[in-house]
């Protein structure tokens, strides 16, 4: 009896030690079936991905090299009688992109600008010579055309689905090596850097190693998409260190169909001078939350202007869409067609309400496209470290200022006053204080007296821009 128990109780053991191993077999034959299977969702336990040469077989023959001649002068000579030197050719090299069976070429603007011969170099060791079929400096794009059969072709993607930490592959011919792939992530998007001539900047910010000779390139997903049109480096030594930018691929494919179309690229235009609202300006304007963006120049006869968009208003929403960056804005502004009607929402007065805006069409010439980035301000004495004059036709003229121009002048300023310190120089002009005209000292003074101490928002005008500046005087 004792003996049929054991035996019994073996039987059970064995039965058990066979299911244990026939679920352990059943899960190795599942993990395996996910890894052959690519539609199989990954899980965070599967192995990181050690290779992307399939990435660069998709996409690295699509990449091309540009080297373009450009003619410059020397300077002319000290000697009048002196014979000019003959136009003499520096050759520069940069990436392009084939993105077209027909042999339409992405790359930037500088890469090309001022060549009189282009010479494009594929991978496969075939050459030719491209012509421009239009360039767009205020995005630093170019596109180009080669004549060519079997060209391989880069898919442009969406650049708006591209979050911050995707890994990123940059491939291009640095430093004169030709095709180079470096890797990285997505370090932040809608970058302004002011590095270059372009005037509308919306970059992706990544750390994929780009140097010299990058510059027109492919930034590319790990779909073997291509997201951005490598542009920029930030370094001082002009070598890389870890941060590039990349133009995105929407707002490239947008410049480029406008080019072969057309000619020319057309952008919408509000015409009015923006800054963000820091929290100090949200305070003085009695916001409950830091957001938007406010207003500080309102050209006259512009499509703002026409709308009834007033300086001091705060724009929190475009199209119903959250608005708090002024570059973010910009940009949406300029991607929208001229003629087109947009919603504003603004806070003016401590209320919120609706602006239909019809958007007039944005020019390359300064003085007709007044949305400048916010110029720093000046500082007072006193209370505010500065000591100020009326403004006068005389000093106005000083100043290549319309004889019309009011407010006070600050002819001297402390250094290490409150004014100083919220960034304002000599020579700049109070215009209001918490959004009150200001003429006189007494105007001023009467200001700074409401305030009771608080931070003032003072309107400055420095060489005929404006701009808010937040001042907190001392006690």
């Amino acid at each position: 009896m004792f003996s049929s128990c054991i035996k019994g109780s073996n039987k059970y053991l064995f039965l058990l030690i066979v299911i244990v191993i026939s679920f352990q077999v059943g899960c190795k034959k599942t993990a395996q079936s996910n890894q052959q299977n690519p539609s199989t969702p990954i899980t965070y336990s599967e192995v990181p991905r050690s290779s992307y040469s399939d990435v660069v077989n998709k996409v690295a023959s699509s990449v091309v090299r540009i080297t373009a001649d450009v003619r410059v002068r020397d300077e002319q000579p000290p000697f009048p009688f002196q014979t000019p030197q003959q136009p003499q050719r520096q050759t520069g090299v940069g990436s392009g992109v084939i993105v077209n069976t027909d042999g339409t070429i992405l790359t930037n603007n500088h890469v090309v600008e001022g060549a009189v011969k282009i010479r494009i170099d594929l991978i496969d060791k075939r050459s030719f010579t491209a012509n421009v079929v239009g360039t767009d400096k205020a995005s630093d794009l170019a596109v180009l055309k080669i004549e060519g059969k079997d060209l391989p072709v880069a898919v442009l993607g969406n650049s708006d689905t591209v979050k911050v930490g995707d890994v990123v592959l940059a491939i291009g011919n640095p430093l004169g090596l030709q095709q180079t792939v470096t890797a990285g992530i997505i370090s932040a998007k809608e970058r302004a850097t002011g590095l270059g001539d372009g005037s509308f900047e919306d970059f992706l910010q990544t750390d994929a190693p780009i140097n010299q000779g990058n510059s027109g390139g492919a930034l590319v997903n790990t779909n073997g998409e291509i997201i951005g049109i490598n542009s920029q480096i930030l370094s001082r030594s002009g070598g890389n260190i870890g941060i590039g930018f990349a133009i995105p691929s929407n707002m490239a494919r947008s410049v480029m169909e406008q080019l072969i179309k057309t000619g020319k690229v057309s952008r919408g235009r509000l015409g009015a001078g923006i800054q963000p609202v820091t929290s100090e300006i949200a305070e003085s304007m009695g916001m409950k939350e830091v957001r938007g963006v406010i207003v500080n120049t309102v050209e006259s006869g512009s499509a703002a202007d026409k709308a009834g968009i007033k300086r001091g208003d705060v724009i929190i929403a475009l199209n119903g869409e959250r608005v708090d960056d002024n570059n973010v804005l910009r940009n949406k502004i300029a991607a929208t067609k001229p003629g087109t009607e947009v919603s504003l929402t603004i806070i003016r007065d401590s209320s919120e309400k609706e602006i239909k805006v019809t958007l007039g069409e944005w020019s390359d010439n300064p003085q007709a496209s007044n949305q400048n980035e916010p110029q720093d301000g000046g500082s007072p004495s006193g209370k505010l470290g500065i000591v100020v004059e009326q403004m006068t036709p005389e000093i106005a003229r000083q100043l290549n200022l319309p004889p019309t121009t009011q407010g006070l002048v600050i002819v001297e300023i402390d250094q290490n006053g409150p004014a100083a310190d919220a960034g304002m120089i000599q020579s700049d002009i109070i215009v209001e204080i918490n959004r009150q005209p200001v003429k006189t000292p007494d105007d001023l003074q009467s200001g700074l007296n409401k305030a009771k101490g608080k931070s003032s928002l003072l309107l400055i005008n420095r060489r005929g821009q404006t701009a808010f500046i937040t001042v907190t005087p001392k006690g």
